[in-house]
């Protein structure tokens, strides 16, 4: 049973904004989300967090200097999402330009497990260019205290660069650049790997600007690194991770898609919007987290991230076509193997009574492993709850990935289990809405007893009720074109959620588009709008309540306001 609510909005801050000149349903959006001053909505690149309010970033930054200048080899060990693949990318790119000697592998999620795992150091040793020197971690190593150890054995230095929660004890890096390891008073929390990769690369421009080394001699580009070209790979990261959109981060995304818009993205990035069907000079977060994430991310579920990454480094746009279209390809084949995955749930989740259950954990052997994620987000979806689908890792063991709801961090969830039962969990890691974990299928049933346990003391019936949030009624009058467009002008995302209404509508006309989809003429007010209900064909009736957000619509070069129905009472 969903239960729709008002948000609430801070009615201080809504005057404080309206008093900047704020239009007054901006304001009201904005102060339901935590805005108080216009600077807050500042997204040029001069109102971004410098880098020197991380912690270690100028000894890191100093290090790579160095070891520049020394010829040093790196090598950059990436993640298997598009958050790694984007910061394994901003990496090369930077590193590259700033005269370093650097190459990147990137883990098979399959046979070398998450991060930098002491496999992975052997893969590195036998390196086609040779045993590195440096190793550098990009959304991952925070927790690689083993692999870490490895690479010191074998006299390789480690840079870890990484956004993730830290575990119990730290990795004997070198250096480590991380905005929530102990000890960081960094603000912007939610930076996702890619921004940290980008901060560590502008810090290391600045040392080696102090260097005197873009003065013409020692730079192998022979110029001054612009940075702000790979601000598309960090927006496409950033909202490919789901991180929260704070306000340094809406700089990062929205300086991203001014760059996509302006034609002026990678060749990847513009081949994967043309591959998706996607107009760039109207590119949005929804591309970005809806298109070219899914695509990326494919490579890394199905086969090698490597794909995607060389996606994202060519500069050839034959080359970056090619690498587009079999990402896609994955990408399709992805959907049929989730669809075949989510009818074997669904059976499942018949001979169980939700009501009674405060968690799933969900297994059937012929699941997927890098498709048990997605799987777990669209059960989390059906059910509102915190869901682990595991498949077989072909050792003995069970690969899980969890997706939870807004009241159980499902990473602090998996701590507590580990501390109750020390040989359940053999490892795990993540964020509080998805985490990853490796059991032994004999522990299957143990587990999920456990994971059970946890989510009862840890959650309410009433956290187990969806809530939809919207932000209240509009009166027709209000729902003007200028006003929509603003909306679409805005970056929202995780933490800064799209605005949504309700509204009690009068049906003219509907009809089945697509075979699962309704297109719709609807009054709202006396007003005559086009809508959309995707997903749903089933008729509406004459009139009802339903939940929307307002879009703009493009046909033929005629834009009209569109509602997009979420929720139909």
């Amino acid at each position: 049973m969903r239960e729709i609510l008002t948000r609430s909005f801070d009615p201080a801050a809504y005057d404080s904004l309206v008093a900047q000149n704020i239009d007054p349903r901006m304001a009201k959006l904005y102060a339901g989300r935590g805005v108080s001053d216009t600077f807050a909505l500042n997204t040029k690149l001069d109102a971004l967090l410098a880098p020197t309010l991380l912690a270690h970033i100028e000894d890191a930054a100093r290090y790579l200097a160095d070891a520049i200048t020394a010829k040093r080899r790196m090598l950059i060990v990436a993640d298997y999402d598009a958050d790694g693949a984007t910061a394994c990318a901003v990496g090369v790119r930077a590193l590259r330009q700033m005269g370093a000697v650097v190459d990147f592998i990137v883990p098979n999620r399959f046979t070398l497990g998450y991060g930098l795992t002491p496999e992975v150091v052997d893969l590195a040793l036998t390196h086609h260019a040779g045993k590195p020197d440096i190793i550098i971690t990009v959304d991952n190593g925070i927790a690689s205290v083993e692999g870490v150890a490895r690479a010191n054995q074998h006299g390789i230095d480690v840079v870890v660069t990484d956004h993730h929660l830290p575990g119990a004890s730290l990795p004997d890096a070198t250096v480590i650049v991380n905005p929530n390891q102990p000890g960081d008073t960094f603000p912007s929390k939610g930076l996702a790997g890619v921004g940290v990769m980008l901060y560590t690369m502008l810090a290391l421009r600045a040392e080696l600007r102090r260097r005197g080394v873009f003065s013409g001699l020692g730079n192998a580009a022979g110029s001054d690194p612009n940075l702000a070209a790979l601000l598309d790979l960090v927006a496409l990261g950033t909202v490919a991770d789901v991180v929260k959109l704070e306000h340094n981060n809406r700089i990062l995304v929205e300086q991203g898609l001014q760059r996509i818009r302006a034609g002026r993205a990678c060749k990847g990035i513009a081949a994967l919007l043309a591959v998706g069907g996607r107009d760039a000079r109207r590119a949005s977060t929804y591309d970005l987290g809806f298109v070219l994430g899914p695509r990326i991310n494919a490579a890394g579920r199905l086969e090698d991230m490597s794909v995607g990454i060389a996606c994202l480094l060519t500069d050839d746009t034959a080359a970056a076509t090619r690498l587009a279209a079999e990402l896609d390809h994955l990408n399709r084949t992805r959907r049929v193997i989730e669809a075949d995955m989510k009818v074997g749930a669904v059976a499942a989740l018949e001979s169980i009574d939700i009501h009674n259950r405060y968690a799933l954990a969900l297994f059937e052997p012929g699941w997927h492993q890098g498709v048990v994620g997605i799987l777990a987000g669209r059960i989390r979806e059906q059910t509102h709850r915190p869901v682990i689908a595991f498949a077989q890792d072909g050792t003995g063991g069970l690969k899980g990935s969890g997706r939870s709801i807004p009241a159980l961090h499902m990473r602090d969830a998996l701590d507590l289990i580990t501390k109750r039962h020390p040989t359940l969990i053999e490892k795990f890691g993540g964020h509080a809405m998805a985490a990853g974990l490796t059991i032994r299928e004999s522990g299957l049933a143990d587990f999920a007893l456990a994971f059970e346990q946890v989510a009862r003391e840890l959650l309410t019936p009433t956290d187990l009720q969806e809530r939809i949030e919207t932000d209240g009624n509009l009166a027709a009058g209000e729902l003007d074109f200028d006003f929509v467009q603003a909306l679409e002008a805005q970056v929202w995302g995780q933490g800064f959620v799209a605005p949504s209404y309700v509204g009690g509508f009068k049906l003219i006309e509907q009809r089945v588009v697509g075979e699962k989809h309704l297109k719709l003429k609807l009054s709202l007010g006396g007003a005559t709008f086009e809508a959309m209900r995707f997903g749903s064909p089933d008729a509406l009736p004459a009139s009802f309540d339903a939940v929307y957000k307002p879009s703009i619509n493009t046909f033929r070069g005629n834009s009209v306001v569109q509602l997009m129905l979420d929720h139909v009472a």
